[in-house]
């Protein structure tokens, strides 16, 4: 029984592959990198020097007791943090892979990071913004040795606010790649170290901060593919306190990036427009549906927060609710201050500049952020690059989600293809027409279904009616 269980797993597991292969040929994911691509990156990662105008010195920071945080098994780290207490308050010191010292303006690599635009995650392979040679080796935060750094240097009182901000070049050497998993098991064991300790009391003071000025977080549960024991599971993940925390710091970093650009009037931003009026009466009307209690007092923000996802009603207007969070994009400008400058979700002023190798616009995003600390003009290359940032990016983003999408509805069809007709439990998440989102238990499929007087939260009992990985698709009907 246990070989004919691991046949089975093989044969599925070479039946997604061959799945996942398809789906990156159909939507002409790039399988290789150009060769005179490959040529520069090789050269620059022997050899890596300063972009052009840079006009300053790099400082020695070696002796900042770095750590990354990151997914178990990533070789890609853009960021290393190391904490410390500044009086009553804190210093963040937190290093963001300098990918600008490796990508030289203008040439061949330059030109394919621009059409990439982002890493693309298929569950059996990573697609590189940047060349392994550089996103994994080279340019990559790993505690192997010195690393040319963008160092933000944040000063934070009691209360976790911002008291000063410095960015500049730096050497800089990573002493441990953490990652989420053992971190969390260490804070959960009650033995956390000093920095661990550090990290959350920034985080749940920023956290703070965030429920203050009125940032929307809709706790709305991950459908991943996870890798595992050989074969891949669909799984429903919802991030730990720690994840939470470490986005804290990223979130600070780009919220004070993006008040040097707008002091600066130069940037890139990332924006997102408030919810129309609209909008917001028709999740209320969803509330009203679910029988969820919105008081007129009570805050959009604060309603979201107060929600359970675990709760079915609770988890059917959380998914209605991310109607209200679209329109997210990139807005560079140069001298006049953009008319959007805000990210509604964000509740502030945000820009992208914590993961340049896996981002494209936050290569960008460092370099103006140094030129203006330094009281220096933004680089010409950059000023150049700026206008075509948004274009690239959006490109680039499309192409991740229809990426994940296609590959999350194949595995769900796969899982189900020998299950048509039977009859399983499920939630109403959304509702369009006659036309209803379900999400089943076991599996985490997330599925259409037909039919007629379904209700959102409602627990329904559902029957197969298709489930075809050639098309991807999987169909429910009321049994």
């Amino acid at each position: 029984m246990a070989r004919r269980r691991i046949q089975e797993r093989s044969a599925r597991t070479a039946q997604l592959c061959a799945g996942f292969a398809a789906i990156r040929t159909e939507l002409a994911i790039p399988a290789q990198y150009p060769r005179a691509a490959l040529v520069e990156a090789d050269a620059m990662a022997r050899a890596p020097r300063l972009p052009p105008d840079v006009g300053h010195a790099v400082v020695d920071a070696t002796d900042l007791p770095f750590v990354t945080l990151d997914p178990l098994g990533s070789t890609d780290l853009d960021q290393a943090m190391a904490l410390d207490r500044l009086g009553a308050g804190y210093r963040v010191h937190y290093a963001i892979a300098d990918v600008a010292s490796f990508v030289p303006p203008g040439g061949s690599l330059d030109l394919e990071t621009h059409a990439r635009a982002v890493t693309l995650y298929s569950p059996d392979l990573r697609t590189p913004l940047h060349p392994p040679v550089l996103s994994e080796q080279a340019a990559s935060l790993l505690p192997d040795g010195e690393r040319p750094a963008v160092l933000w240097r944040i000063d934070l009182d009691h209360d976790g606010a911002v008291v000063d901000v410095d960015v500049r070049r730096a050497r800089v050497r990573s002493r441990a790649r953490l990652d989420y998993g053992s971190v969390h098991h260490a804070y959960e064991s009650g033995h956390p170290d000093l920095w661990l300790v550090l990290l959350r009391e920034i985080g749940e003071l920023r956290r703070e901060i965030e429920i203050a000025r009125g940032a929307v977080d809709v706790r709305v549960p991950d459908q991943e593919i996870e890798a595992l024991d050989g074969g891949f599971h669909l799984v429903n993940r919802v991030s730990t306190p720690v994840e939470s925390w470490n986005a804290q710091v990223s979130l600070l970093t780009g919220m004070c990036a993006a008040r040097l650009m707008i002091d600066g009037r130069v940037g890139v931003l990332r924006t997102m427009p408030a919810p129309s009026a609209d909008d917001l009466d028709a999740v209320r009307r969803t509330a009203r549906a679910l029988g969820i209690e919105w008081p007129s007092w009570q805050s959009y923000p604060e309603l979201i927060r107060s929600l359970d996802p675990a709760v079915p009603v609770h988890a059917a207007f959380l998914e209605a609710a991310t109607s209200l969070l679209r329109g997210a994009g990139y807005t560079p400008f140069d001298g006049e201050l953009p008319t959007l400058s805000t990210h509604s979700a964000v509740a502030a002023p945000y820009a992208h500049v914590t993961a340049p190798l896996r981002r494209l616009v936050d290569r960008y995003g460092q370099e103006v952020a140094v030129a203006l600390c330094a009281g220096r003009a933004v680089p010409e290359w950059v000023q150049a690059a700026l206008p075509g940032l948004a274009t690239d990016m959006r490109a680039g983003d499309q192409r991740a989600r229809t990426l994940d999408h296609a590959c999350v509805d194949f595995m769900e069809a796969v899982l189900l293809a020998r299950r048509v007709g039977q009859v399983f439990s499920a939630v109403v998440v959304q509702r369009r027409g006659d036309a209803y989102a379900v999400q089943l238990a076991d599996p985490p499929v997330r599925a259409h279904a037909a039919g007629e007087g379904l209700e959102l939260g409602e627990r329904v009992r559902l029957r197969l009616t298709e489930a075809d990985p050639a098309t991807r698709t999987v169909r429910f009907v009321p049994a």
